[in-house]
């Protein structure tokens, strides 16, 4: 049987090293394959060897940890003969209040400095995990990672922001007025927010993270990092040969593509 294999994905040189030196004595067996110096090299690096577990630091240049995750969830080739998703441990500086979310979403995380005794109550975990692999489960992981995703990307509990009714939009020299029921979906562009009506587009200056909270979850579903869709406007769901899924709406020839993040939502149509 081959030996596990590791990345390490951290900015600072001196904690990469002694996290891979502090492996070696808690599980020689471990193969650290690399030490990448930001997230952006994380995640080629991740595609590339396709490691068997994946440690990563949570705030990193380029790509954060969460960010890795997420793009190697989209990235990761399904089905039979591939690899299985790695499985992750985030490594953390946060406070014990922040670690309550890690917790929530069962997700292996090392706290910064990495203790010997904490260390060693991971590998054993990671262990049995990775003992546990065959054939039949092999995209389990790759559900639990997203499951994981889910838990951390909720948002935290606030009071509810006024809903939105009305749009105020640009188009060309002039304001246009949408009410938000007519909108099909938002899809956000570089500084901008573009809004998708029946009968056209036009631009807000917002960010899709600031725009979400003013929506009605009920009725505005997050389906990719940058698309919001109404979903009483859904014509169907459509899942290609490669198994990926998108969306067709009312009064729109395009498909949307749902990102494996929220996939599941669409499980009954």
């Amino acid at each position: 049987m081959p030996s596990p294999t590791a990345l390490i994905a951290e900015d600072e040189p001196l904690l990469a090293k002694a996290l891979q030196q502090a492996l070696q004595r808690g599980w020689p067996q471990l193969d650290v394959l690399q030490l990448a110096p930001n997230g952006i090299v994380a995640l080629e690096q991740a595609l590339a060897l396709r490691p068997d577990v994946l440690f990563l630091d949570i705030r990193m240049p380029g790509h954060s940890g969460l960010e890795v995750v997420r793009e190697l969830a989209e990235q990761w080739p399904e089905g039979l003969g591939q690899k299985p998703f790695p499985l992750i441990v985030f490594v953390t500086a946060y406070d014990e209040h922040a670690l309550e979310a890690f917790e929530r979403a069962a997700v292996d995380y090392l706290l910064k400095p990495v203790t010997a005794a904490r260390l060693d109550s991971t590998v054993q975990r990671l262990q049995t995990l990775l003992a546990q692999r065959s054939a039949s489960n092999q995209d389990a992981q790759l559900e639990r990672a997203l499951a994981q995703l889910r838990q951390l990307a909720a948002p935290a509990e606030e009071p509810a922001a006024p809903r939105l009714e009305i749009i105020r939009a640009a188009v060309g020299n002039r304001t246009r007025m949408i009410p938000v029921e007519e909108v099909l979906y938002f899809e956000a562009t570089d500084k901008y927010v573009n809004v998708v009506t029946a009968e056209g587009e036009a631009l807000i200056r917002t960010s899709l993270r600031e725009l979400l909270p003013q929506l009605d979850g009920r009725q505005f579903w997050q389906i990719h990092r940058g698309t919001v869709v109404q979903v009483r406007k859904v014509q169907a769901a459509l899942r290609d040969e490669a198994g990926k899924l998108s969306l067709v709406l009312h009064g729109r020839p395009e498909k949307l593509p749902v990102s494996r993040l929220f996939a599941h939502l669409f499980k009954q149509m």
